[in-house]
């Protein structure tokens, strides 16, 4: 089983809970509103990284991230896309078994139709009485299943 570790809208903010929870992962995917390209070198010291661009960010640093990403792993597809709302595939089409978000800043994980949806809520700067939060996916043999952390209530 691979460990894909799931963060997002850190908005600049790298918190030590995010990266001991990050530590141990096989792959890192950051789902936008980064703020701070000195943040992915620290993640991608950890593990390989796929990373969204967030509507947050608009620095010239960002305009060479991409605003979605796919990664095949252990036979699954997962999509990365940083507002869901924004989503233009039709994923069970596309070979799409994942679909990770961020935005919201609420960690969610939801099965629609054979699609998991999982959003990791936000890992940065608090958003009114929401948690710090990450998420993992584990994969393999072409099966998955995700998990939410509370870093900080």
């Amino acid at each position: 089983m691979k460990r894909i570790g799931l963060i997002s809208d850190t908005h600049g903010l790298l918190r030590p809970e995010a990266l001991a929870y990050l530590a141990g992962s096989d792959h890192i995917v950051h789902a936008g509103d980064i703020g701070d390209p000195g943040l992915l070198e620290q993640l991608a010291a950890i593990a390989p990284l796929t990373v969204v661009r967030g509507n947050n960010d608009t620095a010239g640093w960002a305009r060479a991230i991409p605003e979605t990403a796919r990664l095949d792993t252990g036979g699954v597809g997962i999509y990365v896309i940083h507002d869901l709302k924004e989503l233009a595939i039709d994923p069970p089409a596309a070979g799409v078994r994942v679909v990770v978000s961020g935005h919201s800043h609420k960690p969610a994980c939801v099965d629609k139709d054979g699609v998991l949806y999982v959003n990791p809520g936000s890992a940065g700067r608090r958003r009114f009485s929401l948690p710090i939060a990450a998420g993992e996916l584990l994969v393999g043999d072409g099966q998955v299943a995700a998990r939410l952390a509370t870093l900080l209530d």
